[in-house]
């Protein structure tokens, strides 16, 4: 099964540490993932987040790639509709430039943060259902060839090879992608519900495209492997906090690992949290792997992306290192 590993990261800010701490792990974590034999490392845009330090996406790419050598580096993604289609064609156009056939562009349809802070983004821009397909379209345009003709150029941009994909949690991006023929990105770490659907619809319709001739799909999943069953489990309670923390609306700094979370969070609490992490895997190796073949086989994905939410930056790398041996 010959399907690549990728890694998704959200630079995030442990207790304790700062922004730039967060930095420093993200580039040594690509480092690391890129010697294993990963295949991309994207980063996700979030803001006015105490724990998530990824605001800057394109500014933490450049970054990243120029630290590592081969992964391809892209953004878990750019929300479009904080930005101008324009700005980040030449922001992504720089980034491909600088490093080429390296460079990903994942577009999101969220605001990647709360509507009061989505309003400072925009400013006195109210976004409408059709918005998002034809920032994708004008964003397409303007990296095109075919746009030299343009009255307004993206430059740099303009004709470079720089794959652009969807990402979603729901139906709707699902539809998108297989109309453009574009490469589909699922959220199913955090939002699993419609992720069967979603997939499905993008396989059946998918049209395709001068960028992708048959439909590409990429699930994003949660994974926090160590050496035994009873080390992952006390990992992922870091993990547990951070997504209790969205659930109350209380982003904080990711938290240590505790001996139990019975004390921390209310019975339907743990069951949302349960809930949201459906597509999460969490063990030993030897436990963790045939899960994840199974997962992969039984939506038939052409890649998936790992998560990883671990205090400890050590822990995390060997995380990541314990689910890479003996993948293809």
């Amino acid at each position: 099964m010959n399907i690549p590993l990728s890694v998704l990261d959200l630079a995030v800010i442990t207790q304790g540490s700062v922004a730039a701490d967060a930095y420093k792990n993200s580039l040594d974590l690509a480092q690391q993932v890129e010697e294993w034999g990963y295949h991309r490392f994207w980063l996700a845009e979030h803001h006015n987040m105490e724990n998530i330090g990824s605001s800057a996406t394109p500014v933490l790419m450049a970054y990243i790639a120029g630290g590592t050598a081969s992964i391809r580096v892209g953004s878990g993604g750019v929300m479009l509709p904080n930005h101008s289609p324009l700005i980040v064609a030449e922001q992504f156009g720089t980034l491909a430039s600088l490093f080429p056939d390296r460079i990903d562009l994942g577009l999101g349809r969220a605001p990647g943060t709360d509507q009061v802070t989505a309003r400072a983004l925009r400013r006195e821009r109210v976004e409408t259902v059709q918005d998002f397909p034809d920032d994708v379209q004008e964003l397409l345009q303007y990296l095109s060839l075919e746009n030299k003709r343009g009255r307004v150029r993206a430059i740099p941009g303009e004709g470079l090879d720089i794959p652009v994909w969807l990402l979603g949690s729901s139906l709707f991006s699902a539809q998108l992608a297989a109309e453009l023929g574009l490469p589909y990105a699922f959220a199913s770490h955090f939002a699993p519900t419609h992720f069967e659907a979603a997939i499905n619809l993008y396989k059946k319709n998918f049209k395709p495209s001068e960028y992708l001739g048959v439909p590409y799909v990429m699930a994003c999943v949660n994974a926090i492997v160590a050496d035994t069953d009873t080390d992952a489990a006390h990992l992922a309670t870091s993990f547990y906090q951070l997504a209790l923390g969205i659930i109350r609306q209380t982003r904080n700094p990711l938290s240590p690992p505790v001996e139990s979370m019975e004390n921390l969070w209310l019975s339907h609490e743990a069951a949302a949290v349960e809930q949201m992490l459906t597509y999460s895997f969490i063990g030993c190796p030897d436990n963790v792997q045939p899960k994840m073949r199974s997962f992969v086989q039984r939506h038939q994905l052409n890649e998936v992306m790992i998560v990883s939410h671990i205090y400890d930056h050590q822990a995390r790398l060997r995380s990541y290192g314990h689910l890479v041996q003996h993948w293809n």
